[in-house]
C-alpha cells in the first residue's frame, strides 16, 4: 500500500503581529481536520503545528499527491481558522489565502505544499522541516551540503545506496507561466547543480530522488507568494518532507546541515539577509527583526500512523548554533540599510523603495 504524506502550511493570523497563531486558531484547525478528515476516513493520521506565524498541517493518506479532497480539507481548515483570526483581531488574518475560491488544488492559491508518496518501509523514519520569515531557496545550501558534499555528509561514502548519487529536481521560480524545471544528477553534475543553487532567489530545489532505488527522498514547497499576488504578501516560509535512514541519509546527517546558520533572505518586511536560526517546535517568530527561523520534527510511522515524534532542534548542540546565528544576525544588522544587509532591488518585497528610486531617476541629469 502506498502512503502519501502531505504537508500544507499557511499564515492565517498572528498574535500581536507576525509572531505565532493563537491557541484557538490552532485548535480550530485540529478540530476541523479531525472531524472532516480522520473521522470520515479521508486521512489516516495528522499532525498540526506551527513555526512562527505559519501553521502547518501534516497528513498521511492513500489518495496520492495533488488530491483535491486532501487539498480542500486543508484549505477549508485554514478558512475556518481565518474566521477565528478575524474574530480575535489577529494580524494578517487569512494573509496567505490569496485566492478564496477553491479550484481543486491549493498550489497557486498561497499555501505552501510539500508531498511525497512511497511504499512504507518496516521502520519508516521522516523529517518535517518548516521555516518562517524566509524563502524556498533557504533549503538550497543545506540540501547541497547534505546530498553533494562528501566532506560534510559521511553517508555519501559510507552508504552503498547513497554512493550511487541522487537526482535533483530544480525549479526556476522566476518563471511564472508554468513550472519550469531541470533534473540534474550527482555525482557527475555537481558543478551544474551548484551553478544554479548559488542563486536561491531564482533556483530552488523541489525534489530529490535516490538513484539507487528510484524512490523520492525529499519534497520541498516552492511557492513564491509575490508571483501569485503580484505584490508583497509576506515571505514564502517553505516546508520540507524528507525520508531518512537506510537506504537514505541518516536523520543526523540531514539535521546537521542546519548547524551553519547560513544567511537567507527574509527578516522584517522580507527585504533583508539574516542568519537562519534552528529553534524548538512551535516557537514564535523572533522579535529581533523577525530573524528567520526553522523547526524540525522527526517521527516514526507504521501503516500511515504517526507512532512517535521528537523535536530535532531541542538539543544542547543547537543552543550553540542559536548563539552563532544571533551573532551573525547582529553583525549583518550593523551593516544598516546598505547591501548585503538589504536584498538586491529586484528581491526587495516592498515596492515603495523601487518607486522612489524611479521618481529620483527622473531628476538625474547628464553632466556636460
Amino acid at each position: 500500500m502506498k502512503i502519501t504524506l502531505s504537508a500544507i502550511k499557511a499564515d492565517v493570523g498572528g498574535v500581536g503581529g507576525h509572531s505565532k497563531p493563537s491557541p484557538e486558531l490552532v485548535a480550530t484547525i485540529k478540530n476541523f481536520v479531525q472531524k472532516n478528515g480522520k473521522d470520515k476516513g479521508l486521512v489516516i493520521d495528522s499532525y498540526i503545528g506551527y513555526t512562527g506565524d505559519d501553521t502547518h498541517i501534516l497528513l498521511s493518506h492513500t489518495k496520492g499527491p495533488n488530491n483535491p479532497d486532501i487539498h480542500k480539507l486543508c484549505f477549508d481548515a485554514f478558512m475556518e481558522a481565518t474566521k477565528v483570526a478575524k474574530e480575535q483581531g489577529l494580524y494578517g488574518a487569512g494573509q496567505d489565502l490569496l485566492k478564496t475560491s477553491f479550484s481543486g488544488n491549493v498550489k497557486g492559491m498561497g499555501p505552501g505544499v510539500a508531498e511525497i508518496e512511497f511504499e512504507e518501509r518496516p521502520n519508516e523514519a521522516v523529517l518535517l522541516i518548516a521555516a518562517d520569515k524566509t524563502e524556498p531557496g533557504m533549503f538550497n545550501l543545506p540540501l547541497y551540503y547534505g546530498f553533494v558534499e562528501v566532506s560534510r555528509s559521511p553517508g555519501l561514502i559510507l552508504s552503498d545506496d547513497m554512493r550511487k548519487g541522487v537526482k535533483f529536481t530544480i525549479m526556476d521560480v522566476e518563471h511564472t507561466e508554468a513550472d519550469k524545471i531541470i533534473e540534474l544528477k550527482t555525482p557527475e553534475e555537481y558543478v551544474e547543480i551548484a551553478s544554479l543553487l548559488f542563486n536561491p532567489h531564482r533556483f530552488v530545489v523541489e525534489k530529490i530522488h535516490s538513484r539507487s532505488t528510484g524512490e523520492q527522498i525529499a519534497s520541498i514547497s516552492t511557492t513564491r507568494l509575490h508571483n501569485i499576488s503580484g505584490k508583497y504578501s509576506g515571505k514564502d516560509d517553505p516546508i520540507m518532507i524528507a525520508r531518512v535512514q537506510r537506504p537514505f541519509l541518516a536523520t543526523e546527517e540531514i539535521g546537521a546541515m542546519f548547524k551553519y546558520a547560513h544567511y537567507v533572505a527574509g527578516d522584517t518586511r522580507g527585504s533583508h539577509n539574516m542568519a537562519l536560526m534552528p529553534v524548538k517546535l512551535n516557537s514564535p517568530a523572533s522579535v529581533y527583526y523577525c530573524n528567520p527561523i526553522v523547526t524540525g520534527l522527526y517521527f516514526s510511522m507504521h501503516n500511515g500512523k504517526f507512532t512517535a515524534t521528537g523535536d530535532a532542534f531541542d538539543d544542547p548542540v543547537f543552543d550553540e548554533v542559536r548563539r552563532m546565528a544571533a551573532q551573525k544576525s547582529f553583525a549583518m544588522r550593523e551593516q544598516g540599510f546598505v547591501m548585503p544587509a538589504m536584498l538586491p532591488m529586484e528581491e526587495i518585497e516592498y515596492t515603495i523603495l523601487a518607486d522612489k528610486i524611479k521618481e529620483l531617476g527622473k531628476r538625474f541629469i547628464i553632466r556636460k
